[in-house]
């Protein structure tokens, strides 16, 4: 009986866990293509700055 509860257990844990790093894992996913778009724009800026002072 104990078994039965521990593996019932287990199964239900593994999908809310499941559904909880694919959630975070979309999160990561934005925060990291916002911080990609903002090294590109300051990249841009800086190379324009630089290209000024030529």
């Amino acid at each position: 009986m104990r078994a039965l509860l521990w593996t019932v257990g287990i199964v239900a844990i593994v999908p809310i866990l499941l559904g909880l790093f694919l959630k975070a894992l979309t999160w990561l996913l934005i925060l990291g293509l916002n911080a990609l778009g903002v090294a590109v724009v300051m990249g841009v800026i800086e190379a324009r700055m630089a290209d000024r002072k030529l």
